[in-house]
């Protein structure tokens, strides 16, 4: 077939699986395969988003290194996985920028804007900047509210823009739909195997790591850190309906809905992606793909963890002189988190809905 080289191996890994199948019962993926006699570009980049990586069929396959066949399905699917999210990328030309130097954009980017900021922010008034500012308005009074919100609010709309186009995109050249018969039904499936992390336990014994005996800690990991990112949107959407309904101003009380949400949310999202990171670091090399790890996977995680960990240091400091050093920091690395999210690991939990959405709706429709 056309393509790139690892789309060309997993055509073949996925026609050797297709005639053996041994490992049907593990995840989600081989079913799907079993549903195709040929593989069409789109088909192996939703079989590769269908992968959680558990390493299950690896360690179970009987073709496995050192057989001459050479299957090796996680890391195989791990490597289509990594170019999918630049296949999709929206606007295309970007997506090459993030693909080897994810980390180095997303650090140098958010160090820059952070110190332009704060530069700016000094100039503008140095007393305010590296002063004690408590009470209402305190945030504002080192940077205006309206300014915040235009920036901002700017480069999230352009996150949503630039993913909903991906997803699109993805969706589109899997050539899925969406009956209406079995829509609902589906799209509730989807939603309670995304919640759930259904596929990443290997058929019910749990995710292979760093050794032959599976555990379920990417499991642990992977949940504190979907669940702590949306704890904190949900603290950003009530601080929202806070200041434009109520007339409320940040920042807020210790025990007010925003804080107590955005603390829980901010301990999530450090303590996950940095257990994802070491998880990482410690996995059987049989079963990743190098290449992404120094690109916008492993950037990802360090932006996810960065945002908590500065919120959660602005939000203990915020009625001392630090206050406006770090509001500059932490506003840096969310601007910097919003850019790269088009263009790295968020992405790949988009696109994997989308795949758990086609295979509930394919499972429905027979």
């Amino acid at each position: 077939m056309s393509g790139t080289e690892a789309l060309t191996e997993a055509d073949r890994l996925m026609r050797i699986c297709n005639a053996c199948r041994y490992c049907e019962g593990l995840c989600a993926v081989f079913p799907a395969m079993e549903r195709r006699r040929t593989f069409a570009e789109g088909d192996l980049n939703y079989l590769a988003n269908l992968c959680h990586s558990c390493g299950a069929c690896y360690f179970d396959c009987q073709y496995a290194p050192p057989h001459e066949f050479a299957v090796n399905v996680p890391r195989t699917l791990a490597r289509v996985r990594a170019e999918s999210y630049a296949v999709y990328a929206w606007p295309r030309a970007l997506a090459g920028l993030f693909a080897r130097n994810g980390m180095a954009v997303a650090v140098i980017l958010a160090v820059s804007v952070a110190a332009f900021l704060g530069g700016f922010m000094a100039a503008s008034d140095p007393a305010t900047m590296f002063g004690r500012v408590t009470g209402p308005g305190a945030f504002y009074a080192i940077m205006p509210h309206n300014a915040m919100v235009a920036l901002f609010g700017a480069a999230f709309l352009y996150a949503i823009l630039a993913m909903v186009m991906g997803w699109r995109a993805f969706w589109k050249d899997t050539g899925a739909s969406l009956p209406v018969q079995v829509g609902r039904g589906g799209l509730w499936q989807a939603m309670r195997d995304a919640a759930r992390l259904r596929y990443l336990d290997g058929g019910g014994i749990g995710c292979m790591n760093d050794s032959e005996y599976p555990t379920d800690r990417r499991r642990h990991y992977h949940h504190m850190t979907f669940y702590g990112f949306l704890l904190c949107f949900a603290a950003t959407s009530v601080a929202t309906v806070y200041h434009y309904v109520f007339g409320w101003i940040a920042p807020y009380g210790w025990f007010s809905l925003p804080v107590i949400l955005g603390t829980l949310g901010g301990i999530g999202i450090v303590v996950g992606p940095v257990g994802l990171l070491a998880a990482k670091l410690k996995r059987d090399p049989a079963l990743t793909d190098t290449d992404s790890a120094r690109g916008m996977d492993a950037a990802f995680l360090l932006m996810l963890a960065l945002t908590g960990l500065t919120g959660l240091l602005l939000l203990a400091l915020r009625e001392t002189p630090a206050m406006g050093t770090l509001l500059a920091i932490h506003l840096g690395v969310v601007f910097a988190f919003f850019v790269t999210m088009p263009y790295g690991k968020f992405v790949h939990g988009l696109y994997r809905f989308a795949a758990l959405l086609r295979h509930a709706l394919e499972g429905r429709a027979g």
